[in-house]
């Protein structure tokens, strides 16, 4: 089924205004939800299979609405690391379709039952995952997050309100449309996942602080300086992160051609996503037969290396890393270095300089492992893989909204269970409580 203008009420009416116009896809959002909430299993996921089926078909639109953002966010001089993020290709397409078919295979998680018990007045308790009510999305310039939020979003019960960034505005739209058609084949309100149809920056602002009667919570999925206005002008709670300065530890009792192979999948496979390696940690004890291998394959690979003396003295092309290194996201094909003792300093080192995103352990010692993995206190670790994997479809969710680094609500890749609340239910059989 084709949608229409006359389905897409996020469409701006003639005449109205920009607070009109965010006031009311927030009514609608709301009414939407109340739907939503009520909605079974095999309603969502029709919708949301028959958004990938949209998607599919209409791949040529959605290539051709890329191609023309691809071209003005060259001709505006935007960073290689955001032309990346921005770009689409059949592939790609693809791959956004078989998220939205893995979000669809997933288990429905409103309504589930988390935990029961009955005390001794005979009062039964249960605690059941509820929708969160109605999501904003704020993002830059990755078009995907269109589909996967909208459908992560459908899945768990809530009504959306997305507002991409300018710079994939029209590949938004195009991918957009395709979750409209699913929505319209399933029956369900086209109010379920709304686009914000203005590039206009006082958008986000009436969604951060003028919405509070239409949204329960806000996830912000972009660089350093979106997340850290959504988080100061948000007047509903925020499942975000700042950054993803994530570290690669190789041990002592790490293998090279392993490590080797992390390492370089770690920082290269993607530099502009938020799980790249931005540290290389590499162990005294393993220095004299591992360290100038790592340093020479990562520069002879087009990185650029930003290393402490004993880098620098492994490999001449390696240059001097500033503290500020240590602290840096950068996005690109870049990486600082530093040689530590042993994994109690390579720990010190994460908890000083990280973001509490993702880290990594490379070694063959089970003692080593479990000592960082259960003292490192970020939201993904892991033991010889490549950070690359902070990713929700590589988790089994299908796709994410993002990977939170808060320490409440959600932490980790935020999927269909992170979109969800819960309530408690009590049944009795007529008890009061004594004076």
């Amino acid at each position: 089924m084709t949608t229409t203008d006359a389905t897409r009420t996020d469409l701006p009416a003639a005449g109205e205004d920009l607070a009109t116009t965010m006031a009311r896809l927030g009514r609608q959002a709301v009414a939407a939800a109340a739907v939503l909430a009520r909605a079974d299993a095999a309603t969502k996921n029709a919708a949301i299979v028959a958004a990938a089926r949209a998607l599919r078909a209409r791949a040529a639109g959605v290539l051709a609405a890329n191609a023309e953002d691809l071209a003005a966010a060259r001709a505006r001089g935007l960073a290689p690391a955001l032309l990346d993020r921005l770009a689409l290709d059949a592939g790609r397409v693809e791959g956004i379709a078989r998220g939205l078919d893995e979000i669809a295979l997933l288990p429905d998680p409103v309504g589930t039952v988390i935990a029961e018990w009955t005390r001794p007045n005979g009062l039964r308790f249960q605690r059941v995952r509820v929708p969160l009510g109605v999501i904003g999305i704020v993002y830059e310039s990755r078009p995907n997050v269109t589909a996967d939020a909208g459908a992560l979003c459908l899945k768990s019960g809530n009504a959306v309100i997305l507002r991409g960034g300018s710079e994939s505005v029209r590949s938004s739209r195009a991918i957009h449309a395709c979750l409209v058609a699913g929505l319209v084949e399933a029956g369900l309100p086209v109010d379920c996942i709304q686009l914000v149809p203005t590039t206009d920056r006082e958008a986000v602002r009436h969604l951060l602080a003028e919405m509070g009667d239409y949204v329960d919570v806000v996830v912000p999925r972009g660089g350093r300086s979106l997340v850290e206005r959504v988080q100061k002008e948000a007047r509903v709670p925020v499942i975000g992160h700042l950054d993803g300065n994530c570290h690669v530890y190789v041990d002592r009792a790490a293998d090279l051609a392993m490590a080797l192979d992390i390492v370089l999948n770690a920082k290269l496979r993607r530099t502009g996503v938020c799980g790249a390696a931005e540290t290389l940690l590499v162990d005294r004890g393993c220095a004299a037969t591992h360290l100038k291998p790592l340093l020479g394959a990562l520069l002879d690979a087009g990185c650029e290396v930003r290393g402490d003396a004993e880098c620098r003295a492994a490999d001449p092309r390696v240059r001097e890393a500033t503290e500020a290194d240590w602290a840096t996201e950068y996005l690109d094909a870049i990486i600082a270095a530093r040689v530590v003792d042993g994994v109690d300093e390579a720990i010190a080192h994460i908890a000083r300089w990280g973001s509490a995103h993702t880290e990594s352990i490379v070694t063959a010692d089970p003692a080593a492992a479990e000592r960082f993995l259960s003292n490192v206190d970020s939201a993904i670790v892991l033991h010889n893989a490549s950070t690359q994997f902070a990713d929700g479809g590589e988790f089994g969710m299908g796709a994410e909204i993002g990977i939170s680094t808060d320490r409440f609500h959600a932490r980790g890749p935020v999927g269909v269970e992170q979109l969800t609340s819960y309530k408690y239910v009590v049944r009795g059989s007529g008890q009061v409580r004594p004076k």
